[in-house]
């Protein structure tokens, strides 16, 4: 599952040390310091080798992390978010979807392919914000051009230089006209170019997912898009030649180019549920392909090379983050080869009540916040007193040891069933402003501690 990461922070990357790196990701994620270290020492560590010489820089590989702890701890949110700092390709995949090759299944090399992807969007993302007033400035022109009667040549008794003056006042003055918005109800007619003819995914050999040969790249000359007559008001035609401006203006080989160096250098893949291929040949379980997967992902993370359709992509210099509860398997059931690929293994913490209220209450996106502005957009005050965080935080912990502890997750359970008939009332709702206290929580989440069968209250 891909995930794109839009963001960016307000200080550089190169000046931030390991201990505001933790100090960055602990405005998101509570407690589970010693992954943080770990995490932050790794992201410095790449900085750090940026700066070598060329030679040496090659010979250093990055220390890949295992991260081991229950779920809903925040393995994941931490990969996500250092990800997030330091402006790197990151994906996230689930090892049980991969198997071994034979099996029905996704090849591992597609993790590689499709951090590809996502690098090559950030890179267009970021080549369009550099060409969007320019883009923006050339479909104005022709914009202008389709509005504007084309220019009516000039007779032999008159002056060409003044007929040229006030075509072009009476142009500006329609540019004045379009960038106030008194033109927007107008309608025009332009040429629109049609969808190119589909993409075929073209299997050939035994690793084949993803090839993605698109027929319109092999025979340029036969598949152009046709174009055809459309109207349209002019605020739609002014966005649509702005996107045909900024594809004109940016260099997709060089966005190819620099997006392979970019997942080089500073991709981040993160292998969830790497447990859950743990396991040896021999022992007793019917997924016969788990030491397969677990051969076939360690080329992957030894470092290879990878064939994508941007080009050949090595993987020598990725950074590796796995994760796994390892409640049933323990990391030594993985295979050598492969333990010895994470030599950094953090152990995650369980959370108990106190890291609830601070998850409750301190993050910036921090549940009680997000429900309270949920709640703002029908004009409705929300807002939790202390005791009421603190009996959150409890029936949650409570819950988790009497049936499966799945973290931080049950307060997700805990807080729809906590507002469920605010949110439910919220339109209709006479007396907008409303308390959450002790009480409140008391009456509405004490069925569910007292219900033995608590499977319906489970995520």
């Amino acid at each position: 599952m891909p995930i794109y990461l839009p963001e960016t922070t307000q200080t550089s990357i190169d000046t931030l040390t390991p201990r505001q790196i933790v100090a960055e990701l602990d405005k998101y994620v509570i407690g589970q310091k010693a992954a943080k270290r770990a995490v932050a020492i790794a992201l410095r560590n790449r900085m750090r080798r940026q700066k070598l010489t060329p030679e040496l820089a090659e010979e250093i590989a990055p220390k890949n992390i295992l991260m081991i702890g229950p779920t809903g701890v925040g393995k994941t949110e931490i990969a996500r978010r250092l990800a997030r700092l330091a402006q790197s390709p990151f994906i996230k995949v689930e090892a049980s979807k991969f198997t071994e090759v034979g099996y029905v299944g996704r090849d591992v090399e597609s993790m590689v392919r499709d951090l590809v992807e996502l690098g090559v969007d950030m890179v267009r993302e970021e080549r369009l914000e550099e060409v969007h007033a320019k883009a923006g400035q050339n479909a104005e022109d022709r914009l202008l051009d389709i509005l504007l009667p084309p220019p009516r040549p000039t007779a032999p008794d008159e002056d060409g230089v003044a007929g040229r003056d006030q075509q072009q006042q009476t142009r500006e003055r329609f540019r004045e006209q379009l960038r106030a918005g008194r033109l927007d109800a107008r309608i025009v007619e332009m040429d629109v170019r049609e969808k190119s003819f589909p993409s075929f995914e073209i299997i050939a050999g035994s690793s084949i997912e993803e090839v993605d040969v698109n027929l319109k790249d092999m025979l340029p000359g036969l598949f152009q898009g046709k174009t055809k007559k459309r109207r349209m008001k002019v605020p739609e035609a002014l966005e649509y030649l702005t996107q045909e401006e900024e594809q004109k203006l940016i260099d997709m080989d060089s966005v190819a180019r620099t997006a392979v160096h970019r997942v080089e250098q500073a991709g981040i893949i993160f292998v969830d549920e790497i447990d859950k291929i743990a396991g040896r040949e021999g022992a007793q379980g019917p997924d016969v392909s788990r030491e397969g997967v677990q051969r076939d992902i360690l080329p992957i993370v030894e470092g290879t090379t990878v064939n994508t359709k941007y080009g050949m992509v090595r993987t020598d210099h990725i950074l590796f983050i796995a994760a796994g509860a390892f409640h049933v398997s323990k990391p030594s059931d993985l295979i050598p080869e492969l333990q010895g690929r994470f030599p950094i293994r953090v152990e995650l913490e369980a959370l108990g009540k106190d890291d609830f209220v601070r998850i409750l209450t301190e993050p910036r996106s921090a549940l009680v916040k997000q429900y309270m502005a949920l709640m703002d957009t029908e004009g409705i005050a929300l807002t939790f007193t202390p005791d009421a965080i603190e009996r959150i935080a409890d029936f949650a912990t409570r819950v988790n040891e009497r049936t499966e502890n799945i973290g931080a997750r049950r307060l997700h359970t805990v807080m729809e069933k906590l507002l469920d008939e605010i949110s439910f009332e919220g339109p209709d709702l006479v007396d907008k402003v409303v308390t959450i206290d002790d009480a409140y929580v008391t009456k509405m989440l004490a069925d569910i501690v007292k219900n033995e069968d608590l499977s319906r209250y489970i995520l």
